[in-house]
């Protein structure tokens, strides 16, 4: 017998959790027009529905440097005080409307700085937009954790910043790293540095790879950088063979690194074909510690809710599948021990229980 559809309402009511999200990849198009207008920044069109359809599109080129580029609009209407507060706040409205229970956010603090605020400036001027984001998410009876994670972006040379920021406010909301950026011809290793920094702070952190870059870029971050989970990861299936585990592939399965995959990103970026035949469904079935992530919501038009959804239709998906993703996430996610432990006991199983 095959498992009964989970129908679209039913997803929406499971509780999620995201650790791969971007926070100027997931403002809602209404919010771009309206900032856009107030800051002087031109927009290839300001109906917000047309907007969103012209993201998705110029996303979907199979190409991950033109799909960082629709990144301009977003990043122009958040360097003020304003946009940063209104862009984090509705962040977690978003989420919270989705269903999602617990989110870690990453944004790289650099980016935001043309208007003239300083890097500390934008770090907490984002906290309290996500602050204020949790507390009306809590008072409307849908409440969602949110951490942040600071990026730095790998073909800058401001990194090390980027972690000493995360060192410095990894008491007030930001609970890990990252860096982001163009993948192909930017090591992990140029970063050495900054990581073993990090590792001597015990702030956690995990990097982008095997996305544009293969097994090296993983083996990389992993082995020489010592990253606690892997961003997409989704080639290292080129480390299995007709189910046999090469070296690397064994490293990550067997310590249950975690990865941060992304399937509709994936598809945009030509790191998969198709959702049926997306390495998450056999990363999955192997045991590996796979996640579903949105990665960006505006740019890939899709939000958790969604994502469930494809792997359901296309590639088989069961409810136990989604439950199993979800706490993977939070056994993974960069919150203490005992945290991670309550969402999944007190939130997570309970709300599959009762939706199902």
């Amino acid at each position: 017998m095959t498992a009964p559809r989970i129908d679209t309402e039913t997803l929406r009511r499971l509780p999620k959790a995201v650790l791969h999200d971007h926070l100027d990849g997931g403002l809602r198009p209404a919010t771009v027009v309206e900032l856009a207008a107030a800051v002087g920044h031109q927009l290839p069109t300001t109906d917000p529905d047309e907007l969103a359809a012209w993201y998705f599109e110029a996303a979907n080129s199979g190409d991950l440097v033109r799909y960082i580029a629709t990144f301009e609009h977003t990043l122009a209407v958040m360097q003020t005080r304003e946009g940063l507060l209104r862009t984090a706040e509705e962040y977690v409205l978003d989420l919270a409307a989705d269903g999602v229970v617990y989110a870690e956010v990453r944004y790289a603090p650099e980016l935001n700085t043309n208007g003239g605020l300083s890097l500390a400036e934008v770090v907490e001027t984002v906290q309290e937009g996500l602050a204020a984001g949790m507390a009306k998410a809590a008072a409307a009876g849908t409440p969602v954790r949110v951490g942040t994670l600071l990026c730095g972006m790998r073909m800058f040379d401001r990194v090390r910043e980027a972690a000493d920021l995360a060192v410095a406010y990894r008491d007030a909301g930001v609970v890990g790293f990252d860096i982001a950026g163009a993948e192909d011809g930017f090591p992990p290793a140029d970063h050495l540095a900054a990581f073993e920094h990090l590792r001597r702070e015990s702030v956690p952190f995990t990097i982008h790879a095997g996305e544009a870059h293969g097994l090296p870029s993983i083996h990389q971050a992993l082995q020489v950088c010592g990253a606690q989970r892997i961003g997409h990861g989704v080639r290292l299936t080129e480390d299995i063979v007709d189910g046999k585990l090469g070296r690397l592939a064994s490293w990550v399965r067997d310590r249950r690194v975690a990865l941060e995959m992304c399937p509709t990103s994936n598809l945009q970026t030509g790191c998969a074909t198709s959702i049926a035949e997306h390495p998450i469904t056999a990363l999955k079935d192997l045991g590996f510690r796979v996640t579903l992530n949105t990665d960006n919501r505006l740019v890939s038009g899709t939000t958790m809710t969604r994502e469930m959804s494809l792997l359901v239709e296309e590639a088989g998906w069961t409810a136990e599948d989604l439950r199993t993703v979800t706490v993977n996430a939070l056994k993974s996610a960069f919150i203490p021990f005992d945290e991670r432990k309550a969402l999944i006991e007190d939130v997570v199983l309970p709300g599959y229980a009762a939706a199902l």
